[in-house]
């Protein structure tokens, strides 16, 4: 238990997501009646109620890794608290909108609860967002970017414009990544 009252007394050191997520009056409300919140928005969440975003680009995690950064959570705690949206037809349940490498190796620290700020999102910014998060950090490979990117004009109906305006790229560059996902798959195998 001390390691989750030490990840909760912590503050977030990075907040580059924080400012595409504007905090609102419905998602605090919702998340008041989940657990206490500190004065920077921050709560604890079981960690089971807690569910991957369905829309997550990255599709692979290295369990090297992830035991790696479990030790760093057992010493330090979770110093970022995860970002997450409740679903909609379960007000005690919630997606993880960023930070999934936290979670699962939360899991794999032990701990029962995690620090977590409620944000309210649309699917659509679920796709944005978690793109986003993972192009920041460069860590997705081009194939995750490519799928994600074609999530969002299959799924949402944005042009190649307006996803490059959203992640920072051009269309072209947009356009050029999704190529990708047409080559042949001893290629894209080769991509990962």
């Amino acid at each position: 238990m001390a390691a989750n009252d030490n990840a909760f007394k912590r503050r977030g050191l990075g907040r580059g997501l924080g400012a595409l997520i504007m905090d609102t009056q419905g998602a605090r409300a919702a998340a008041q009646n989940s657990a206490v919140e500190n004065a920077d928005g921050v709560r604890l969440l079981a960690w089971e109620s807690i569910a991957p975003n369905p829309h997550q680009p990255r599709a692979h995690f290295d369990p090297g890794a992830l035991d790696e950064l479990a030790a760093s959570i057992r010493e330090h705690g979770i110093i970022q608290p995860l970002i997450v949206t409740q679903q909609p037809q379960r007000p005690d349940a919630y997606w993880l909108v960023a930070g999934e490498r936290r979670w699962r190796a939360a899991r794999l620290a032990g701990l029962t609860t995690v620090p977590a700020i409620v944000r309210e999102a649309s699917p659509q910014q679920l796709v944005e967002w978690a793109l986003v998060e993972n192009l920041q950090r460069a860590d997705l490979n081009p194939l995750e970017e490519a799928a994600a990117y074609q999530s969002l004009l299959d799924e949402f109906g944005l042009t190649q414009a307006e996803i490059g305006q959203r992640v920072g790229k051009s269309r072209s560059a947009i356009a050029n990544t999704v190529r990708l996902l047409q080559l042949p798959p001893e290629v894209q195998a080769a991509l990962v």
